[in-house]
């Protein structure tokens, strides 16, 4: 049974995962989309790579869900962060030199002038993280859809504005 102000129960909400996971890893592997190296070499063929991932849809994933500890405006806080903006802007990289990529980052935990940092990493773990922000081909930012879709963006916030009875 769900614990009471969760959206979804965790068990359905890990089976979901799961399911989503292994599907959307077989449509890349059947696409030819994965690599194999080494002793992973075999799982090239798809025989191999099914019976690889047979025993993980029968096993029970676990989500991690709890309510989060600034409630529901700090959740919106953290993930506006991401909507509207590419991986790293230019302003934020410092310095490109034998020891890596020096760029300044933010600590939201702190407050002040305190929160600006640096950091440093190796230029291939700079590049690895920055991948993982860009999104795949055919994919497009939150920002492009929904109540700020290009089209229709002026009227929705009218509309929004009227259904608030906030003023423009």
């Amino acid at each position: 049974m769900a614990e009471s102000g969760f959206f979804l129960p965790v068990r359905v909400l890990s089976r979901l995962f799961r399911w989503l996971f292994l599907t959307a890893l077989s449509a890349a592997h059947a696409a030819g989309r994965l690599s194999f190296f080494g002793g992973y070499a075999h799982l090239a063929q798809a025989q191999s790579f099914a019976a690889y991932l047979a025993p993980l849809r029968k096993a029970e994933w676990v989500v991690y869900a709890k309510r989060p500890f600034g409630g529901p405006e700090a959740v919106l806080a953290y993930l506006s962060r991401y909507t509207h903006r590419v991986a790293i802007a230019n302003s934020r990289l410092i310095a490109c030199d034998q020891q890596g990529v020096t760029f300044t980052w933010k600590d939201y935990r702190v407050a002040g002038r305190d929160r600006y940092k640096q950091m440093t990493r190796e230029t291939f773990e700079f590049i690895r993280r920055f991948l993982i922000h860009v999104l795949p081909k055919g994919l497009h930012p939150i920002r492009h859809y929904g109540l700020f879709a290009k089209g229709a963006c002026a009227g929705n916030i009218a509309r929004a504005r009227e259904l608030l009875a906030v003023a423009t």
